[in-house]
């Protein structure tokens, strides 16, 4: 028994024993022939980094005119609005316009029924003609008395009477005109027409139904929409700026897409509001855009750029090659032997894709806008494609 378990030990540990031979022989072997390999094969890198190249993206310094903007987030208002609503009582006949339709100033909207308020004009207007005929019959009575009060035939009491009965006769005409006037108001107010030129909302009440003059929710909502106007905040700071540009003339504001990508439209600044709020620091103002294309609409969001002035002859990098340190931004430069320094930069105003360096650089040096993260002092760069330092947008 106890040969039989031996014999199956023995069996069991040699092939365990003949692999961990052959795993040394490997290393002992793979070692060997490492050692007897020609230096520049044991040492030869991959064909970039072995020669320490680092291939980058470059830009020349460049003199430029630079646009100086301001920016601000905005909600685009409609130019002016107005809410229909009924300023008389009566059942709706019609609602003559389309949801979202164009509509022009006097255009006809909708038609509360007319023909009570027509009833009330009428009647008005027969009771004048009746007060007139009463008026006119006195009229001529006082003429009378008024020629026999000298030969004693008509007392001075029927003389005053008289004229006291045509002055009440008048003021009843007169009041009688109001009346009128009044009742042909409100057959005006039957038919609603459109204030200005806009585009209309969604309806809010059907025809058939009773409307009221005290009703909030109105029939309908008409909007201005060209033009049409953009109220943006700007931190405080740049009121003394807005103050000289508006000074100069009229301030070009143009307005972008939340993303900042798409161009909606320009227009002008026409008011800074008269009060910086203290809470957020921030002031408000309206411009004005003509939206010929609809592209601003009413409570939408858009980023407002206003063009506040303009650099002339100044030196510009395109924003990729500025880099942040912690002794503040600065550049790498690519001198005559490849090799990249780190040249630390005063900066001005940033301006679309290029950032004015007010010290650090010469106009036509060579910086690098990409690959940044793989460089150092010293690193030699291979140009892999230079980037054009685009004017600002």
């Amino acid at each position: 028994m106890s040969g039989c378990e031996a014999e199956g030990s023995s069996r069991h540990h040699s092939p365990r024993l003949w692999l961990g031979g052959v795993a040394v022989l490997a290393v002992v072997g793979g070692a060997i022939w490492y050692t007897h390999q020609p230096a520049s094969a044991a040492g030869r890198p991959n064909e970039f980094a072995g020669q320490g190249v680092v291939p980058v993206h470059t830009a020349l310094a460049t003199i430029a005119n630079v646009p100086v903007y301001l920016e601000g987030l905005g909600t685009v208002q409609a130019f002016y609005t107005a809410t229909m609503t009924a300023r008389v009582d009566g059942e709706l006949d019609s609602v003559d316009f389309t949801e979202g339709q164009l509509v022009r100033k006097g255009q006809l909207l909708a038609q509360i029924d007319p023909r009570p308020y027509r009833a009330a004009l009428d009647q008005a207007v027969a009771t004048k003609a009746k007060d007139e005929a009463q008026l006119d019959s006195a009229r001529q009575d006082l003429a009378r008395y008024e020629k026999l009060a000298p030969q004693n035939l008509a007392s001075k009491q029927q003389v005053d009477d008289q004229r006291a009965t045509v002055a009440q006769l008048v003021a009843q005409v007169q009041i009688d005109q109001a009346l009128i006037d009044n009742a042909r108001t409100n057959l005006d107010y039957t038919t609603i027409t459109a204030p200005f030129t806009g585009r209309t909302g969604i309806r809010l009440v059907d025809p058939g139904n009773n409307v009221h003059s005290t009703d909030t929710n109105g029939i309908v909502v008409v909007t201005q929409m060209q033009p049409i106007s953009v109220v943006f905040t700007l931190p405080e700071e740049a009121l003394p700026q807005i103050n000289r540009a508006l000074a100069a003339g009229k301030v070009s504001v143009t307005a972008y897409s939340q993303d900042d990508t798409t161009a909606l439209d320009s227009g002008t600044i026409t008011v800074v509001d008269n009060q910086i709020d203290a809470t957020t620091g921030t002031m408000r103002v309206k411009a004005t855009f003509p939206n010929p294309h609809n592209a601003l609409w009413p409570g939408q969001f858009v980023n407002a750029r206003v063009l506040v002035d303009e650099e002339r002859g100044v030196l510009t990098v395109p924003n990729a090659a500025v880099q942040t340190g912690p002794d503040g931004p600065f550049t790498y430069v690519v001198d005559s032997d490849s090799s990249v320094e780190v040249r630390p930069l005063k900066l001005g105003e940033q301006s679309g894709n290029l950032t004015v360096v007010r010290d650090g650089l010469r106009p036509g040096e060579r910086v690098v806008t990409s690959n940044q993260f793989r460089l150092a002092p010293g690193t030699h760069v291979r140009i892999a494609d230079e980037l054009p330092s685009d004017p600002p947008s």
